[in-house]
């Protein structure tokens, strides 16, 4: 059930922790904000001493390579803001800011749920203020040889059915749907986390990536099965945790949507791209807001277009 008012935390969370790919220590915080605000990231630590202040909106990724880039790498950026928005999403959060204090978020255990724990410790409340959504209202798609993204109308929340298919028999394919709720993401999928193929290892850390990984925070996946000696925390948690991921990426279209999500093999790079497609036709998308009642939605449409983002100016 989506609340019909937009939500902020109740009082400040701090986490702190090493980049996944950097392996460098970063520390993040959580701070309230008013209606309105959407999720945004505060750089601090940046050689010139100025902070940059990032919207988080698929207009402003630069990135996708293995995680999620959003901003400049010149000017301030921060990757891997997927696992947060993800949690963030998947509670209903509509306003947050984060202040982080390096170029990467923390990885954490490699999955959502410290995030989850963060946010429900800090607590939420009402900003008194109209939840808007984006409707989809006409199907987009985005594709890269057999991978796929698709945005489809739905009326009843948002809806998610994600397909994997790996090469490893240890993953295999595999394929799982639900409709997000708040309760629904607790439970299914905040706890999955990110996964990698031990061969790949090596080449990962020639090109920079994954210098932080280890069975602290990757499930690591060799010939024989999952290296990491408690196992894995749900039986098909590597298609779980794509649904993670698709669910932070997807939050980048800056209000919660009301469609459905289906993708075959994808990853953040089609992700991103589906919003594109959606964002690119008027036609495509409406921004409406309203009370989201237990069984059917009622909605009235909001006449102002969601603009495209733009990169915030040095604060």
């Amino acid at each position: 059930m989506r609340t019909s008012q937009q939500t902020t935390l109740r009082s400040a969370a701090s986490l702190s922790g090493i980049g996944v790919h950097s392996g460098n220590p970063v520390a993040i915080t959580l701070h309230p904000a008013e209606a309105h605000h959407g999720i945004a990231f505060l750089r601090t630590g940046l050689a010139n001493g100025r902070d940059r202040l990032i919207q988080a909106q698929y207009a402003q990724v630069s990135a996708t390579e293995l995680c999620t880039v959003i901003g400049s790498r010149e000017t301030g950026a921060v990757a891997t803001i997927e696992h947060l928005m993800s949690a963030l999403y998947g509670l209903g959060i509509d306003n947050c800011l984060v202040e982080i204090d390096g170029p990467e978020m923390p990885i954490l255990d490699g999955s959502a749920a410290p995030f989850v724990a963060a946010i429900e410790a800090a607590g939420t409340t009402s900003c008194g203020t109209p939840r808007r959504f984006i409707k989809v209202l006409k199907t987009v798609r985005t594709e890269k040889g057999r991978a796929y993204s698709e945005l489809r109308p739905f009326e009843r929340g948002f809806h998610l059915d994600v397909e994997i298919d790996f090469e490893s028999p240890v993953i295999g394919r595999s394929r799982k749907a639900l409709t997000l709720t708040p309760a629904a993401y607790r439970r299914e999928i905040a706890r999955a986390r990110t996964f990698g193929m031990m061969r790949d290892v090596e080449r990962y850390w020639k090109a920079g990536f994954a210098l932080g990984a280890s069975l602290e925070n990757t499930v690591a996946v060799g010939d024989g099965g999952v290296v990491n000696p408690e196992g894995l925390r749900y039986p098909d948690e590597f298609v779980r945790h794509k649904i993670l991921d698709a669910v932070g990426d997807l939050a980048l279209a800056g209000l919660p949507i009301l469609g459905a999500y289906q993708s075959f093999c994808g990853g953040h790079g089609l992700n991103v791209a589906v919003l594109g497609e959606l964002f690119a036709d008027r036609a495509n998308y409406a921004i409406v807001e309203g009370a989201a009642a237990r069984r059917e939605p009622v909605f009235a449409e909001f006449g102002v277009g969601l603009g495209a983002a733009v990169y915030a100016p040095e604060l």
